[in-house]
């Protein structure tokens, strides 16, 4: 097998456009032996039947291909354009529109936007300890993301009404999504979720969920978070005053608002709040795995495509369940 060494984006699409390379890539990072695994009965034996590239379980005697039990499960689509589909999302800073990656990869703009989707559900964070522990402050915050109701066209308005019920649409946050966020400093880590609210319940829940007890939680003048006290040192920046106050402010997790919304409104231009996680989840990704200017810490992008590849597994992600048809309500 070829050595594993791309460095740029020309330098990745030259290594993946063998498809044996692409399949001997995937094994080696889906597994960590770098034995494929026989997805019905575990067995590591196995035969390769090269002419149709499926591996064959000396146990159980079933045909398996390296997609399966992944997100990419039957998909025509071959590794040649997945591969490079996934290096150009977790290595372009702002993200790359389905229409984009369309003319890219030669495949429909259906087809790509329906790829993407599937590769952020693998940037999704599996699982992860609280934050604050190791002694850094924690920066808290939410963000309204969405489109001005006099922008909107009048079926959209009418959509959105019968949806809001006996509410009348009033002011720019009536029909925004809220996302919140919560920043390590130390640990320059970001957790951030789409949140229904910012009632005081809903976001100290979160900050409970998130943050170990008895650390430093800084956030704005927000009566939603006047009770942190309790449960944390809780030092407020107010932005009527003032944006800085000693190492009392809000700044970093508002660079990273800065980062997703650029990706929103000039990437994506237009994003249903319905699918609106999985782009939250694709940007904490990139902002969590972003190189540092510190060489101990840099994250090439080889190392960064390396990870993303790793979650792809043990996941599964259906056209139906995407548009809502099916485990979901439809989106608006």
């Amino acid at each position: 097998m070829k050595e594993f060494s791309p460095k740029t984006l020309q330098e990745a699409i030259q290594y993946f456009s063998d498809e044996q390379v692409c399949i001997e890539t995937f094994a080696r990072i889906r597994w960590a032996d770098g034995k494929p695994e026989c997805p019905a009965c575990g067995h590591k034996e196995h035969y390769y039947l090269a002419k149709q590239r499926r591996f064959k379980c000396k146990e159980c005697w079933k045909q398996f291909t390296v997609k399966m039990g992944t997100l990419l499960e039957d998909s025509p689509i071959s590794l040649t354009k997945w591969l490079p589909a996934l290096w150009m999302l977790v290595n372009d800073k702002n993200g790359i529109s389905s229409y984009e990656l369309a003319k890219a990869l030669g495949i429909t703009q259906k087809s790509a936007w329906f790829v993407l989707h599937r590769l952020r559900t693998a940037l999704q964070m599996n699982s992860f300890g609280k934050i604050g522990g190791s002694g850094g402050p924690v920066e808290v915050d939410e963000t309204f993301v969405g489109g001005r109701i006099a922008n909107m066209h009048k079926s959209r308005k009418a959509k959105m009404q019968q949806i809001r019920g006996d509410k009348q649409l009033k002011g720019d946050h009536m029909n925004k999504a809220i996302v919140m966020g919560l920043l390590d400093r130390e640990l320059r880590q970001v957790r951030a979720k789409v949140v229904p609210n910012v009632r005081r319940d809903t976001l100290q829940n979160e900050v409970l969920r998130e943050v170990e007890h008895g650390s430093t939680v800084y956030t704005d003048e927000w009566i939603g978070y006047n009770a942190l006290h309790q449960q944390f040192v809780h030092d407020v920046v107010n932005h009527v005053e003032g944006y800085v106050e000693g190492q009392v402010y809000t700044n970093s997790i508002e660079n990273f608002w800065s980062l997703l919304k650029r990706t929103l409104k000039g990437t994506y231009v237009a994003v249903e709040p319905y699918h609106l996680t999985k782009y939250v989840d694709e940007q904490v990704f990139r902002f969590n795995h972003r190189g540092g200017k510190r060489k101990e810490n840099r994250i090439t992008d080889a190392q960064r495509f390396e990870l993303a590849l790793s979650q792809v597994a043990g996941k599964r992600l259906t056209y139906n369940e995407l548009t809502g048809k099916e485990g979901g309500t439809e989106p608006f």
